[in-house]
C-alpha cells in the first residue's frame, strides 16, 4: 500500500512539475521534477525508493530509447554517422581513458579500475535529458540531430566500458584484447538483436490481422511489451539491451510504412498511448533521480572522513574537465569538417555542443549497480563517494545546461539555420489558426452552430491581425489598448450605477454585472503573476461561495431581459467614450475595442428577440469559446517549447490571449 501512494504521489507532482513550468517557463520541467523529488524525500514527508538499477533499465531506458529510435529522423541519422559514431564510441573512451587517470590523480583513495567506472558511468550523455532541454533551447537543428544519435548510442559503450571496468575491480583481473572483443561482439549482437526481435514481432501482428484480429487495443498491448521484451531477451543472451532496443525502434519506424501501410487507425490509437506513456515515464524518471540524491548526498556529508567543500571540490572539477575535454573534442573533429563554416560559428557550435552534454538518471542507475563487496569479500572501494560524485555531476551538468545553453543560443544567433522566432505578429496568426484548426475537429451535429459563430469570430480577428501587420510589437500599442479598454469599463461602470441611482435596474443586476466587469479586469491586468493571483482568488472566492450555499441563483427570464437591457447601454455608453478619447496616436489601438463592443451590441439584440433558442445557443457557444481559448494557450506553450518565440514574447502573448478572454468574459453577460 505504501509504495501505490508514493506512485500515486509521484504522478500527482509530475502534473505539478508542468504547471509549473508553465508559470516559469524559464526554468525547465526537468528541473522542477529533480527539485519536487528531493524535496520529497526531507521534512515531514520522508520518501525514500530504493533504486534498483535492473529494474529501472527495463521500467525506462528500454521504452524511452525504444520511442527515440522510432522517432529519430533516419536519413539526418545516416547523415551524421560519422560525427554520432566519434561522439558515442570514440569520446566515450576518450573520456574513460582520460578521467580514469585523472580521477585517481586526484582522489588516490579510489583505485585506478574504480576510477575507470566512475569516468565510464559518467561518459554517456542522457536521451531523456537531452530531449527535455533541447525542446525549449533554440539550437540549431543539426546540432540537436547529432545529440539525440549521440544520446540514443552512448548508454551501450559507456555502460559496457563501465561494466568492464566493474569487473576488474572486483576480480582484479582485465584484459584489453578480450574487453574489445567482447564489446564488439555485445554492440553487434545488440543492433542485430533488436532488428531480429522487432522483425519477428511485426511479423507475429501481420499475422494476426491476416486472421482477421484486428482489434487495436490488442495490437496496441503488443506494441507496448515489444521494448521489454527485446530489452530482456537481449540481455539475456548476453548483448547489448540498450542497443538492442534502439535498433528495434528504428527498423520498426522503418517497417510501419511499408508492411503496416493499412494501419491508420491503430497508428492514431498509437501515438495517442505512447504520448501518454512517454509523458509519465520521463516525469518519473526525474522524479525519482531527485529522490535518489539527497540520501546519496548524506552519506557522505555525515561521513567524517570526507571534507564536504573538498568533496564538493572535486564534482566540480570533474564537471568542468567533462566538459573540456568534449568541446576539445568536437572543435577538433569539426576543424577536420569539410563543410564551410566560419573559425567562428565553429567555436560557437563547438560550445553548445559541449554545454549540452547533460548527464542523467542512466549514469545514476548505473552507480548504484556498483556491487556492495569485492569477490575477496571487502567492500567495493569508495562506493558512497563514487555514487555521490555521478550525482553531483548530473545535477552540475543539468544546471549549467538550463542556464547557460538559452542565453548562449540567443547571443551566438545558432538559430540562424532556418530556426528564427515567429515576430509577435506571425506568432498571433499562428495561435488563432492554431485555435481555428482545433474547432474544426471539435464540430458536430450539436454544436456546429455554435462553432461556426466562433468561426466567424476568429477570422475578424485573423482578418484584423492580416491587415495591421507588426503594429501590436509595439509596447505602446499595447499601454494604449490597456488603458482604453479601462476607460470602456470604466463608462459601462458609471452608466450601471446612473441607471442604479435612476431605479432602473435593481441592485442585484447591478451586483452582478459589477462582478462580471471586476472578472474583465483581472484579466487585463498587467504581470503574470498579478494575473495568476487575481485568478486565484476569483476561483477560491467562487468555491467559498458553493461550499457554504452562497452561490449565484438561477436567473429568472425577467433577470435575463433586465441584465442583456444593461449591457445593450452600457456598451453604447462605452463607445462614446471611446470615440471621445480616440486621437490620431491611439487609433489603431481603439478599433479593435469599438468593434467588439458594436458587435456586442448586434448580438444583444438578436438575443433579445428570442430569448429561450438563444440561451441555449448561447451557454454552448461559451463552451466552445473556452475550448478555443485553452488551444490558444496550447499553441503558445508548444511555440515556446519549439523554440519559435522568445520569453519576452511569451508574456506579451499571454496578454493578447487573455484579452480574448476577457471578451468572452463580457459575452456571457449577453
Amino acid at each position: 500500500m505504501e509504495l501505490f501512494l508514493v506512485i500515486l504521489v509521484l504522478l500527482a507532482l509530475i502534473g505539478v512539475s508542468n504547471v509549473l513550468n508553465r508559470i516559469v517557463p524559464a526554468v525547465p520541467v526537468p528541473l522542477f521534477q529533480v527539485a519536487l523529488g528531493a524535496l520529497l524525500t526531507l521534512g515531514p514527508f520522508g520518501v525514500h525508493l530504493e533504486l534498483e538499477p535492473e529494474l529501472f533499465f527495463v521500467l525506462f531506458v528500454a521504452p524511452l530509447l525504444f520511442n527515440d529510435g522510432r522517432r529519430m529522423p533516419r536519413d539526418e541519422l545516416w547523415k551524421l554517422r560519422g560525427s554520432i559514431l566519434l561522439l558515442a564510441v570514440g569520446l566515450v573512451f576518450a573520456t574513460v581513458l582520460a578521467g580514469g587517470y585523472g580521477i585517481h590523480a586526484m582522489i588516490p583513495s579510489i583505485p585506478l579500475s574504480a576510477a575507470f567506472a566512475l569516468a565510464a558511468i559518467l561518459s554517456p550523455t542522457d536521451a531523456v535529458a537531452v530531449s527535455a532541454l533541447s525542446g525549449r533551447i533554440n539550437l540549431p537543428k543539426g546540432i540537436i540531430r547529432l545529440l539525440e544519435g549521440e544520446a540514443l548510442m552512448n548508454d551501450a559503450s559507456g555502460l559496457v566500458a563501465f561494466k568492464f571496468a566493474v569487473a576488474a575491480t572486483v576480480t582484479g583481473v582485465f584484459s584489453l584484447p578480450h574487453a574489445t572483443v567482447s564489446f564488439v561482439l555485445i554492440a553487434v549482437g545488440g543492433l542485430l538483436s533488436g532488428v531480429v526481435l522487432s522483425f519477428l514481432v511485426i511479423l507475429l501482428r501481420t499475422f494476426l490481422r491476416r486472421l482477421g484480429i484486428e482489434d487495436a487495443t490488442m495490437h496496441m498491448l503488443i506494441q507496448i511489451l515489444t521494448p521489454f521484451v527485446i530489452y530482456m531477451v537481449s540481455e539475456e543472451i548476453g548483448v547489448s539491451g540498450i542497443l538492442a532496443v534502439v535498433a528495434g525502434g528504428i527498423f520498426h519506424a522503418v517497417a510501419k510504412d511499408r508492411m503496416e501501410p493499412y494501419a491508420t487507425k491503430l497508428q492514431v490509437v498509437s501515438a495517442s498511448t505512447w504520448s501518454v506513456i512517454l509523458f509519465i515515464l520521463n516525469g518519473l524518471v526525474f522524479l525519482i533521480l531527485g529522490l535518489q540524491i539527497p540520501g546519496a548526498a548524506s552519506v557522505i556529508f555525515r561521513d567524517p572522513n570526507f571534507d564536504n567543500y573538498q568533496v564538493i571540490g572535486y564534482i566540480a572539477i570533474i564537471t568542468v574537465s567533462l566538459y573540456a575535454l568534449r568541446f576539445a573534442w568536437v572543435y577538433l573533429f569539426s576543424a577536420l569538417d569539410p563543410k564551410e563554416r566560419t573559425n567562428r560559428r565553429k567555436l560557437k557550435d563547438s560550445v553548445l555542443t559541449a554545454l549540452s552534454g547533460v548527464r542523467g538518471a542512466v549514469t545514476l542507475a548505473g552507480a548504484f549497480s556498483i556491487p556492495l563487496f569485492l569477490e575477496d569479500g571487502s567492500p567495493f572501494p569508495q562506493r558512497d563517494l563514487i555514487i555521490f560524485l555521478s550525482a553531483g555531476v548530473i545535477l552540475f551538468t543539468l544546471l549549467t545546461a538550463s542556464i547557460a545553453l538559452p542565453l548562449l543560443s540567443r547571443r551566438s544567433g545558432a538559430a540562424r539555420e532556418g530556426d528564427k522566432h515567429l515576430s509577435e505578429n506571425e506568432a498571433q496568426i499562428r495561435i488563432v489558426e492554431k485555435a481555428m484548426r482545433g474547432l474544426k475537429e471539435e464540430a458536430n451535429e450539436e454544436n456546429k452552430e455554435a462553432v461556426m459563430s466562433v468561426l466567424g469570430d476568429y477570422n475578424r480577428k485573423l482578418q484584423q491581425i492580416r491587415t495591421q501587420p507588426g503594429f501590436k510589437e509595439r509596447k505602446a500599442w499595447r499601454s494604449d489598448f490597456g488603458r482604453l479598454w479601462a476607460a470602456g469599463l470604466k463608462a459601462e461602470r458609471e452608466e450601471m450605477e446612473r441607471q442604479l441611482e435612476a431605479g432602473k435596474i435593481s441592485p442585484e443586476t447591478a451586483r452582478r454585472f459589477e462582478a462580471a466587469l471586476g472578472r474583465m479586469e483581472s484579466l487585463l491586468v498587467s504581470g503574470r503573476f498579478r494575473f495568476l493571483a487575481t485568478s486565484l482568488r476569483l476561483a477560491f472566492k467562487r468555491l467559498w461561495k458553493r461550499a457554504t450555499g452562497r452561490g449565484r441563483k438561477a436567473w429568472s427570464l425577467e433577470e435575463v431581459k433586465e441584465l442583456k437591457r444593461l449591457k445593450l447601454d452600457t456598451s453604447k455608453a462605452a463607445i462614446v467614450r471611446l470615440r471621445e478619447e480616440t486621437g490620431g496616436a491611439n487609433k489603431e489601438a481603439a478599433l479593435p475595442i469599438i468593434m467588439h463592443y458594436q458587435d456586442a451590441i448586434e448580438r444583444l439584440r438578436d438575443s433579445m428577440a428570442s430569448p429561450q433558442r438563444q440561451e441555449k445557443f448561447a451557454q454552448m457557444k461559451r463552451e466552445v469559446e473556452l475550448k478555443a481559448i485553452q488551444l490558444e494557450r496550447d499553441a503558445l506553450q508548444e511555440m515556446y517549447a519549439a523554440g519559435e518565440v522568445t520569453l519576452g514574447m511569451v508574456n506579451s502573448l499571454r496578454f493578447f490571449i487573455n484579452t480574448m478572454e476577457a471578451t468572452v468574459t463580457e459575452d456571457q453577460i449577453e
